[in-house]
């Protein structure tokens, strides 16, 4: 971030919204900055499901047996987990338009706190496949809503930097939440971790009711029930910048997926790293990460976001067609295959925040929806993907190289055909507008 301690992160100024078709778009607000505090406790509500994906995963094992069930059991608490975050988007992202974004913001941190509660004293498999669904479905609310408030205020460079920050935070926390993860578990059990995640579910949900504002006043909500959500639904999907802008971030997001769900065999299984060595090489992949995503929300001050998208997602291109070649060539030598997975998924930094902001600048009108569809996209085509890459067995790498090749070619696909992509037409007012 740019500004300093206790200032606030400017907004840019607003650009007229696009409208459903046949509809005037609400009335928006004059925006205002969003200070600082707020600007952090949106971006650790991102983190919220990554870390509730993953932290637990050590500890897969110890519940089976304390649970007295099966690993396939075990495995359907994080299934269903997923099927809630996604549905909860899809749910919470368009009410939002109507209802305002505080309250859901509140119901939904209030709620993921008691479910993360009831996983962590769950007597039965059965009991805690049914918190976890209730947890994803809540935790949602976290995910889709923090970017529906930041294109509320924010366009342009001003979007791309507090994106940048939440990217940041939503893409380190899944290479960060199995290390943590695994500490937890060996310190306080799988129940404690599930309680840790409660806790910090109770410490957003009294940052929201603290540091989080209304930025969906009434004047500027959507009217008209489900028909008006069905029309902003359509308004989005018909919009084929949206759609180009959010194929590249999705895409891109499941070459991170690909490579973390991989990383743990390709790295000890073939290149034979430690225990030890394998968590210094994921650390620094993740800050790699970090730095690169930290780096952009700087440098779209003097280059546009969908150049610096361009350039990450090539970067990236170009990278997973090397290592392909390592791969294939030179059968996997240790060294040159680490520094090509430290610059792919540091090229990824400069992918998430700028395709957030291209897609929600595309349809501000809706954002609620619009951030709905992003992140059920994004945590879906991830979670379907990551079994692909351990097609071959556990001591090959090339499924995880061809699948990061695929979906970065597909990133740039998607981003080339959202540049090049007509602008939706202006709609016309109705009659009954």
């Amino acid at each position: 971030m740019t500004a300093a301690p206790g200032t606030a992160v400017p907004a840019a100024t607003p650009a007229p919204a696009p409208t459903a078709a046949g509809h005037d778009a609400p009335a928006s607000p004059p925006r205002r900055a969003l200070p600082l505090g707020t600007t952090v406790v949106l971006a650790l509500l991102t983190a919220i499901a990554p870390l509730a994906t993953d932290m637990y995963l050590p500890a897969f094992p110890r519940m089976a047996v304390d649970l007295g069930t099966s690993a396939a059991a075990v495995q359907l608490s994080l299934t269903t987990f997923m099927v809630g975050l996604a549905l909860g988007q899809l749910v919470i992202g368009p009410l939002s338009d109507q209802r305002g974004r505080r309250g859901l913001l509140v119901a939904g941190s209030a709620l993921c706190a008691a479910a993360g509660l009831a996983c962590a004293l769950a007597p039965s498999i059965a009991f805690l496949v049914v918190a976890r669904f209730v947890q994803g479905f809540a935790g949602a609310a976290g995910v889709v809503l923090s970017r529906a408030v930041v294109a509320d205020r924010a366009r342009g460079t001003a979007a791309a930097k507090l994106f940048g920050v939440m990217m940041l935070i939503q893409g380190v926390a899944p290479v960060v939440a199995p290390l943590l993860g695994g500490t937890l578990v060996t310190a306080v059990g799988w129940r404690g971790v599930f309680g840790i995640l409660a806790g910090v579910s109770a410490l957003m949900l009294v940052g929201v009711l603290v540091l989080v504002p209304e930025t969906r006043p009434h004047e500027a909500r959507t009217r008209g029930g489900l028909a008006a959500t069905l029309r902003d639904a359509r308004t989005v999907l018909g919009n084929r910048r949206y759609l180009g802008w959010t194929g590249a971030l999705v895409l891109g997001f499941a070459a991170m997926f690909a490579y973390i769900s991989a990383s743990p065999f390709v790295l000890q299984n073939v290149l034979g790293l430690s225990v030890g060595a394998y968590s210094v090489a994921f650390a620094a992949n993740a800050l790699g990460l970090g730095v690169v995503a930290g780096l952009g929300t700087r440098l779209v001050d003097r280059f546009p976001p969908q150049r610096l998208l361009g350039v990450g997602v090539t970067a990236v291109a170009v990278l997973t067609v090397l290592l392909l070649l390592d791969v294939v060539l030179l059968d996997l030598p240790r060294w040159p295959t680490l520094v090509l997975l430290f610059l792919t998924v540091s090229a990824l930094g400069l992918v998430f925040g700028n395709a957030t902001t291209l897609a929600t600048d595309e349809v501000a009108h809706a954002a609620g929806t619009g951030s709905a569809v992003m992140g059920a996209l994004q945590f879906g085509v991830g979670a379907a993907v990551s079994p692909l890459v351990g097609l071959a067995g556990e001591r090959t790498a090339v499924p995880m190289a061809v699948t990061m090749l695929v979906l970065a070619v597909g990133a740039v696909l998607a981003a080339r055909f959202a540049a090049t992509a007509p602008a939706p037409p202006a709609a016309v007012p109705s009659a009954d507008a």
